[in-house]
């Protein structure tokens, strides 16, 4: 829970931080600006807030791991969806308007997440998980999205070490495998979830774990 709150507390804050014409540039989100990635932070705290205020009476039937689906296939920007999400950015028209929405739903996501009983069961997408598993996979979910904040950004804060430590471990459990202990927690969850290619060596070193790869996280 603690974890949740600094991740989001950290991509807030980068975000907040950025002047106004980086959000034209590029994000880490292929087809997706700065803005559009973090309008999609605007509807992630948005689930936060239905997901907490959606309890179940039911056992859980994912944790913080099994939450994800898995794909091989990298998007590309054109799903209905991720360009539904274009358009919500641009209609923001200036960069000002969409951190302040950002802020206001990420606040009250942040309180809600800090008031939330670990214990209680929650529904989404059709599964029923504890809401401490379900603010833990947001850890993972905060932490991808805040290297693709910072992706073309270099003089960005990027996301906290504890928060990629704990999202490595999460994909390397996802994966059934560990990444090579050489491997940073950054290039660990750049390459394990594909956004970036492996180099020679790291593919070399991957070893059969490489034909699994990239494990793209929905």
């Amino acid at each position: 829970m603690d974890l949740f709150a600094h991740s989001w507390a950290a991509l807030r804050r980068a975000v907040a931080e950025l002047p106004g014409e980086d959000f034209a540039r590029p994000s880490g989100c292929a087809g997706w600006l700065v803005r559009d990635l973090v309008c999609h932070l605007v509807i992630d705290a948005q689930d936060v807030l239905i997901t907490l205020a959606t309890p179940e009476e039911t056992e859980p039937t994912r944790d913080a791991v099994t939450y994800w689906e898995v794909s091989a296939t990298p998007p590309t920007g054109d799903d209905p969806l991720d360009a539904l999400i274009v358009r919500l950015a641009a209609a923001y028209e200036e960069p000002r308007l969409l951190t302040f929405h950002l802020d206001d739903v990420g606040s009250a996501a942040g309180r809600a997440a800090g008031l939330a009983d670990p214990r209680l069961r929650v529904g989404t997408r059709g599964e029923v998980l504890t809401a401490g598993d379900y603010l833990s996979a947001y850890v993972l979910e905060w932490t991808l999205h805040h290297l693709d904040l910072v992706a073309h950004l270099p003089d960005a804060a990027g996301p906290p070490a504890e928060g990629l430590a704990r999202s490595r471990e999460m994909l390397e459990k996802i994966a059934g495998a560990a990444f090579p202990a050489w491997f940073s927690d950054k290039d660990a969850l750049l390459v394990g979830t594909g956004r970036r290619a492996p180099t020679d060596a790291e593919k070399a070193e991957l070893g059969d774990l490489a034909a699994r790869l990239p494990l793209v996280l929905g």
